[in-house]
């Protein structure tokens, strides 16, 4: 038996064109949708385009620590290129920091019960401020961590001191300028 035209259209295997197309617009629109409140862009207020960062306040007893940070921090900001670094007298905001705590605590162990690496805990207390408006744009107390081997002295605390100073740097950053 011989179907009609209109019988053969109706069962064809495949979906037509037009239905292809509809669906891809439908997709994109829900991305849209879905994705619209979103934005990419830096949450910092548009009128701030430069940072100031003064050296931050120490109340540990840990030796070049306050300049170790301030550094790492300023090399973050300018690596980002989202705003840039200036004086206080310049500057559109200012983060400020103390640097709380740093504390040693032991990490895994060997077999034996020795101590095979230790972690380096650090405390600081940011304060990131936007001066044109005289108003906090956020501030916390951030805790981040480096670890070290303790059979391989002081220039191995050091490495476990520049980890975690790169991650409070990372992290303090990305809460200053990310859209999230």
């Amino acid at each position: 038996m011989i179907c009609p035209i209109e019988c053969r259209e109706r069962s064809r295997p495949f979906p037509t064109k037009s239905w292809w197309i509809t669906a891809i617009l439908s997709i994109f629109a829900l991305f849209q949708i879905a994705c619209g409140p979103y934005s990419f862009s830096s949450s910092a207020a548009s009128h701030i385009k430069t940072i100031a960062v003064p050296i931050f306040q120490d109340q540990t007893s840990e030796f070049g620590i306050k300049e170790k940070l301030t550094d790492a921090i300023i090399k973050e900001i300018t690596r980002d290129n989202t705003l840039r670094v200036t004086d206080r007298r310049a500057a559109d905001s200012i983060l400020e920091g103390t640097i709380l705590q740093v504390t040693d605590r032991a990490g895994a162990f060997t077999t034996d019960e020795k101590v095979q690496d230790v972690k380096i805990f650090i405390t600081v207390h940011i304060k990131y401020e936007d001066l044109k408006k005289r108003k906090i744009i956020w501030e916390d107390d951030l805790t981040q961590w480096g670890t070290f081997n303790p059979d391989e002295g002081v220039q191995s605390r050091e490495q476990g001191i520049s980890e975690a100073l790169s991650k409070i740097s990372s992290e303090i950053l990305n809460r200053s300028v990310s859209g999230w």
